[in-house]
């Protein structure tokens, strides 16, 4: 079988069933968290996590899928090509697939969690008073997902929405919608008002999986935003952090949303910060690997279009076929190329990030 049928799937259950055969097949220690909610036709959900490696490696690269539930597809084509097709570690260390981080997202064909939430704005101290604050996003709601997805409803919302750009500036509504937002649960990028699921799982991975560890590496794969199918490394750290400048010397070209001298600073809300939360006594080198497909108006619409029917539509409107279907389209596109250029940007970047690891002293 060509290698793009037996490692990507059509679904998630079909994506799990593969990631545990050839976790088996190569002899993997493989434990498994179910979710609480069902998934569809009342199937269990499972984050699943596979290890290779010695279980006292005080090196661990951790390899993870569908932190944003759609994109999971091309996460867990990666980590099954490894699996399948991969052997050699360095000593000493440790590889670790994190298998579908959100399952319900994954198996649902959305973004976000079974709360709405996105894991990447979840993860804040949750020991402050005060969760953050997104005046944009309050003031732009109503627009960014309308009651109605007609046309004119459409048209409508769009205008305010222009019109809060030409007041304030395009930049101030991209960070209206992206930056993550506390105050609409059915509405995008919602931070929660409590941990997730999934974040208490990322602790418990660490607490099970790290306890020997004294440095780890993060590579969380993600779909959606930059050049078509290639993998950009991007951190949350900043580029003159010691996190940034190894991300750098392992990876090469590495975006960091803290750069120096940018005045965007990233949410710092996100996995990366979950895992090194979660086990701050390591050492960490942590990247995500973004697999571009479409323009990102393209992909934004899709989002938003999929946010409206969870919020206003519901799973039986007549446009949620539609819908789902171009959300899949948007972070995970059926041409044979794209999905190539994902298992060997993958493998690339793996490589990368064990010889990284075997490096470090």
């Amino acid at each position: 079988m060509h290698r793009l049928g037996r490692c990507f799937a059509d679904s998630y259950f079909e994506a799990r069933e593969k990631f545990l055969d050839a976790a088996a097949r190569r002899g993997a220690q493989v434990h498994s968290f179910r979710n609480p909610v069902p998934g569809p036709g009342g199937k269990d959900l499972f984050t699943d996590v596979a290890r290779l490696g010695p279980a006292n490696a005080s090196k661990v690269l951790i390899v993870q899928s569908a932190t944003h539930g759609i994109e999971g597809y091309a996460g867990s084509g990666v980590q099954v090509y490894w699996l399948q097709d991969f052997q050699n570690l360095p000593g000493d260390t440790a590889l670790l697939f994190v298998h579908a981080l959100n399952p319900y997202g994954f198996a649902y064909t959305r973004r976000f969690n079974e709360d709405n939430v996105d894991l990447n704005r979840s993860f804040i101290d949750r020991s402050l008073n005060a969760l953050p604050e997104n005046p944009g996003y309050d003031e732009l709601a109503a627009a960014i997902l309308p009651k109605e997805w007609t046309k004119e409803a459409r048209r409508e919302a769009d205008e305010k929405v222009a019109a809060y750009a030409e007041q304030h500036g395009e930049r101030a509504v991209m960070f209206a919608y992206k930056q993550g937002q506390y105050k609409h649960p059915n509405g995008l990028y919602y931070g929660g008002q409590k941990a997730t699921w999934s974040g208490e799982t990322v602790k418990a991975i660490c607490a099970t999986q790290l306890q020997h560890a004294k440095k780890a590496a993060l590579i969380d794969i993600h779909t959606g935003l930059g050049a078509y199918g290639y993998g950009d490394a991007l951190t949350t750290c900043s580029d003159v952090s010691e996190e940034g400048r190894r991300a750098i010397a392992w990876y090469g070209k590495v975006s960091c949303t803290k750069a120096s001298g940018s005045s965007y600073s990233g949410s710092g809300c996100t996995i990366i910060e979950g895992y090194m939360m979660a086990a701050p006594h390591l050492q960490w080198t942590p990247i995500g690997l973004e697999f571009g497909t479409w323009e990102p108006e393209e992909v934004r619409d899709a989002v938003r279009a999929d946010g409206w029917l969870h919020a206003h539509g519901g799973p039986d409107h007549p446009l949620a076929k539609r819908i789902k279907g171009g959300l899949r389209n948007a972070f995970y596109p059926g041409d044979p190329a794209w999905r190539t250029m994902v298992l060997d940007r993958g493998v690339e970047v793996i490589t990368h990030g064990l010889a990284g690891l075997a490096a470090w002293r």
